[in-house]
């Protein structure tokens, strides 16, 4: 099948090459013989009911510190290219949601993964609690009283920004610690979001997993160890990842969840799993296909081309 793929993306010269997904889903698309754009969500127009963005074709190798060649930039019309990949970071802020509502207007006739709208419905703390059977006590509030009446109840408390991303910002407020007044009037000062508050789980010292989803279905996952002195297991933020195979229980998290995903045209999604709860569903930039390629001699960014070669067929 040859397909034309743009990638939306944030600059390819800054990636980290053995470790970044979408650098690997460029590669295999590559030598499937896909024909690769690439551009940022800042490069998108929408005039007339046309969505453009200005791009650049992409060829990716690699090869650290020669990674990538682009040709020069060029208006393209996203409704002519066959898969749309909305790959960017988050913050999941306006200019994320903004970014959705364009793709919005070109998806399902051009295949944007993952569905924007439902990106957009889904971000991945609030997604989660959909389902709060599978996971720990949670609370979302901006309520100051809410919050401390919370962390009266459980005592040991995760504070975290609601659209944050990569482990920034996250707290653990533990029994004792005075500095949860002063942590409300911080996040108060920094945005009008609610914050998350849960319980602590002490099973993150032995690892937060991520498992990656392909439509629904498990398709691998790594452990991450937080570093000494930090209860956050993010690779962003200095987790330590290894190899490790899925629980009965995290087997029934994403049956509980996969139904959902797939009905959402949520293709690619990663779930973080502490302990026997589920805390986070990765919609958005979701990470770990490098990571656990290598641990298990798989190739999941291949499994992820036959997922989205499907739904065009």
């Amino acid at each position: 099948m040859t397909l034309n793929v743009a990638i939306q993306m944030d600059p390819i010269g800054g990636v980290d090459i053995n470790a970044d997904s979408t650098f690997v889903l460029a590669l295999e698309a590559q030598v499937r013989g896909y024909r690769l754009f690439h551009y940022h969500v800042n490069d998108m127009s929408l005039l007339a009911g046309r969505v453009t963005a200005r791009a650049q074709t992409l060829e990716v190798r690699p090869t650290v510190g020669d990674h990538f060649t682009l040709g020069e930039p060029g208006i393209i019309d996203l409704a002519t290219m066959d898969v749309v990949l909305m790959r960017q970071d988050p913050p999941f802020d306006m200019g994320y949601i903004s970014a959705t509502h364009m793709l919005e207007q070109i998806h399902p006739d051009t295949l944007v993964v993952n569905d924007p709208a439902h990106v957009r419905n889904a971000p991945e703390k609030v997604f989660a609690t959909l389902f709060p059977g599978l996971m720990p006590p949670t609370l979302i509030s901006r309520d100051v009283e809410t919050i401390k009446a919370f962390r009266g109840e459980h005592k040991d408390i995760i504070l975290k920004p609601l659209y944050g991303n990569g482990g920034a910002g996250v707290f653990h407020v533990a029994p004792g610690d005075d500095n949860l007044n002063a942590l409300l009037e911080m996040f108060a000062d920094l945005n009008t979001e609610p914050l998350m508050a849960q319980a602590y789980l002490p099973d993150v010292r032995g690892g937060d997993k991520r498992i990656i989803l392909i439509d629904g279905k498990p398709a691998g996952a790594i452990n991450r160890i937080p570093a000494d002195g930090d209860v956050r297991a993010n690779m962003h933020a200095g987790g330590t990842p290894e190899p490790s195979k899925m629980t009965k229980r995290e087997q029934e998290i994403c049956d509980a969840i996969g139904p959902e995903l797939q009905r959402r045209g949520l293709i690619f999604a990663g779930i973080d799993v502490i302990g026997d709860w589920l805390t986070e569903i990765n919609v958005t930039s979701p990470t770990g296909l490098q990571e656990i390629n290598r641990f298990d001699g798989v190739k999941l960014e291949a499994d992820l081309w036959d997922a989205i070669e499907a739904k065009l067929k």
